[in-house]
């Protein structure tokens, strides 16, 4: 537990009721996690000040130390979680989800890219910001490495709409100065230019992060992803993320195109673009030896399932990755990606492992939608779980939101399946509400919670477990 004394908390201090969940460490990937990986109270509290967490542990200990008079808000049936965090994901794609019979390369020509140049237009931008962060929030997930598009204004917009809703994102501006249409493309050095302006303006304003995005090594030349690697170089704390090893026919285009390099990830490790702060998302078609260079880098992969799966493009190897060392984290790749959803993307992840000879345990889906993609995006001290001085990020589940789920709850008798329902069968119909730094920001309207003043001794009746 993460309350350890008897001291009394301080005044102004809140509570949150219901059944708690957060990973303190990786539970591994079999039946049983880790000792000492996983912290669970069926009747908990979550005590919060400032909008960060002070502490967690059994409510019948820690409702005598509250002030009197402290709000409790008691989640009935609710499991409570960390926020969902997304390592990859594309705010100006939302329109482009569920769009029919395409692999990559023509999926980028046909719907993507057309999509995008909408963003020219800032009112359109700022519009498609709100509705991203308002849809992310319904989901659960409550932070992110987000690509926007080429344009400036698209980037301004979306740290706008996060800041209002309290929300730490990681973003950045597409570097694309070739093999995209004149109304996406920008130029080498205006790439540069616009990239250092909104990294000087947004990394470190509040919770805002910048990351370097070049969109993936075919639309940006070699004096492009020069320039890249000097940002990345002259700001050590600031994310890279960009594409990588997604498709068949893109990793030979990257052939044609950088003939000098060995491969793939070599393009990348050549400009500076690979270390612990560069997330690549896909890494599908790779072998041993870039798993190699991955660990020896500290370099994270994003496995995307949902749009591995729709756009055809393959299977990632989730447990060779593993073994080789490797630090992968969950994504929903919205908008080749099918849902905004953690709980979706969980379950297609269990099928992608299926599918390979392998699994993905409850227990490790949810520690990399939490902890582990907290510190994929080296924010595992600010998010990802309950610790003491955490913002107060996080989730509220509710297992009887729909017939399927409501259908499963008798049959479920172990916390290990009652996650398990919830990340096979689980979509936004399974989060009653979204907090972010203590905010509430989201809630269904018939989700089960009753703020209530807290007497001077503790309330007799539990919560329901999860």
């Amino acid at each position: 537990m993460t309350s350890t004394t008897d001291t009394a908390f301080p005044a102004g201090s809140r509570a949150h009721r219901g059944a708690l969940l957060h990973f303190l460490d990786d539970p591994g990937n079999d039946p049983e996690p880790r000792d000492g990986s996983l912290e669970y109270v069926e009747d908990g509290l979550l005590i919060l000040q400032n909008g960060r967490v002070v502490a967690t542990g059994p409510a019948q200990e820690l409702l005598p130390r509250m002030p009197e008079g402290t709000p409790v808000t008691h989640w009935q049936g609710g499991l409570i979680l960390p926020g969902f965090i997304d390592t990859h994901v594309h705010m100006p794609q939302l329109g482009v989800m569920a769009s029919y019979g395409a692999q990559l390369l023509d999926w980028l020509e046909t719907y993507t890219f057309p999509h995008e140049a909408r963003f020219s237009d800032g009112d359109w931008a700022r519009a498609e910001a709100l509705r991203f962060t308002d849809l992310l929030l319904a989901y659960g997930t409550t932070s992110g490495l987000v690509f926007c598009t080429s344009h400036a204004a698209s980037v301004d917009a979306l740290f706008e709409a996060a800041e209002s809703r309290g929300m730490g994102l990681t973003a950045g501006k597409v570097m694309m100065d070739r093999n995209a249409p004149d109304n996406l493309t920008d130029t080498t050095r205006g790439s540069y230019d616009d990239s250092l302006a909104l990294l000087q303006k947004w990394h470190g304003h509040g919770r805002q992060r910048y990351a370097i995005t070049p969109r993936f090594a075919a639309t940006s030349t070699p004096e492009q992803l020069t320039l890249a690697g000097k940002l990345a170089a002259d700001h050590p704390d600031v994310m890279v993320q960009t594409h990588w090893a997604e498709n068949t026919g893109e990793i030979q285009w990257i052939s044609d195109l950088f003939p000098e390099r060995h491969s793939y990830l070599d393009v990348y490790d050549h400009y500076g673009l690979l270390g612990d702060h560069t997330v690549l998302a896909h890494g599908i078609h790779i072998d041993d030896r870039d798993r190699q260079r991955l660990a020896e880098t500290g370099t994270r992969i994003a496995f995307c399932p949902t749009s591995n799966t729709f756009l055809g493009s393959g299977l990632f190897d989730f447990r060779s990755a593993r073994e080789a060392g490797v630090t992968v984290g969950l994504a929903s790749d919205v908008g080749g990606g099918t849902s905004l959803s953690m709980l979706t993307t969980m379950a297609e992840a269990y099928k992608v492992c299926r599918l390979r000879g392998q699994t993905l345990t409850p227990w490790q889906a949810f520690y990399l939608a939490t902890l582990g993609n907290a510190r994929v995006l080296q924010q595992a001290d600010q998010t990802g779980s309950f610790q003491p001085g955490r913002h107060a990020d996080f989730v509220v589940l509710d297992e009887g939101t729909s017939p399927a789920l409501t259908m499963k709850q008798p049959y479920s008798h172990t916390l290990a399946e009652t996650l398990f329902n919830l990340m096979i069968l689980g979509d936004d119909r399974a989060i009653a509400a979204t907090v972010v730094a203590g905010e509430i920001r989201y809630q269904r309207p018939d989700s089960p919670t009753a703020p209530t003043p807290q007497p001077s001794h503790p309330v007799s009746s539990p919560a329901q477990g999860a």
